[in-house]
């Protein structure tokens, strides 16, 4: 059985939320809009800003309540911090019970991590999210552990679809790799940008004028990229006239050695041996 959004109407529980930051705010609010009652969303987060928290309740959403009072949840989500998860967990891992889905958008906790907080056999799903989630333009790929099921990893779909697009690994040892290009992958961009931006200066133009022409250049691109059917590559050399400017650009970003190519390689390689080290 294949779900849709409105499975997050037939839910036989609450979502409950374990962390409202940036990420986990954002992925409440996109369940809401896709139809998630908001009387079936649970807030759990001390720290949250008494501003955030009126907001959330001012749509209904539960914040906080006595954990006592919370009905066994379809999905709990943990969208901590992961240096608190340790500390985090155990008090609400009695929360999942058998059926209840346990999604992990934390960085560098793995599903062993995960699974020894929870119950045997409790289905859990760990993902990797970026940035781009909080304009409902975000990429998030999920690994699960052995007790999802193809219903359950539907339903998976569905909550990272209102942040973005989901994609699914069957292997937790790439998920580094993934770190490395989506996670990261928006820093990368934008220092794209703001090096475009110093290269202009360095060629005579205005700070800021080269500030936003760098600016809408990337943001530019990246619609045209996601809109149009071409890849990557193409689009690149649809830009590029034989012996014209960008052609000339071109020859120094592309240089076997030191150029854009092998630069990303290596940095892409520092991310994920990074990712390898702070998960132990």
């Amino acid at each position: 059985m294949m779900m849709n959004d409105t499975a997050l109407n037939t839910l036989s529980g609450p979502v409950v939320l374990l962390g409202a930051g940036k990420m986990g705010g954002a992925m409440l609010d996109g369940w809401l809009k896709l139809g998630l009652p908001a009387d079936k969303a649970v807030v759990l987060d001390p720290h949250l800003p008494e501003e955030g928290a009126k907001a959330f309740a001012a749509r209904g959403v539960r914040v906080n309540p006595p954990q006592e009072s919370i009905e066994t949840p379809a999905v709990l989500i943990i969208a901590v911090k992961p240096q608190v998860a340790p500390e985090a967990l155990p008090p609400v891992a009695g929360l999942a019970q058998a059926g209840t889905l346990v999604v992990s958008v934390m960085a560098g906790r793995s599903l062993a991590f995960l699974e020894a907080h929870f119950a045997p056999g409790t289905a859990i799903v760990r993902v990797m999210p970026n940035t781009p989630a909080a304009i409902g333009r975000g990429v998030s790929v999920a690994v699960p552990n052995g007790a999802v099921s193809p219903e359950l990893r539907s339903l998976t779909t569905v909550l990272l679809g209102a942040v973005g697009t989901a994609e699914w690994l069957e292997d937790e040892g790439l998920i580094d790799a993934v770190t490395g290009v989506s996670g990261s992958g928006p820093a990368y961009i934008f220092l794209l940008a703001e090096a475009m931006a110093a290269a202009g200066v360095a060629a005579g133009l205005p700070a800021d004028l080269s500030a936003r022409i760098a600016r809408a250049t990337v943001s530019g691109s990246g619609a045209l990229l996601d809109e149009s059917d071409l890849d990557a590559a193409t689009l690149r050399k649809n830009v590029t006239s034989p012996g014209g400017t960008t052609a000339a650009a071109l020859a120094v970003l592309m240089d076997e050695k030191k150029g854009f190519g092998p630069l990303l390689t290596e940095a892409i390689a520092a991310a994920a041996r990074r990712g390898r080290e702070l998960a132990g």
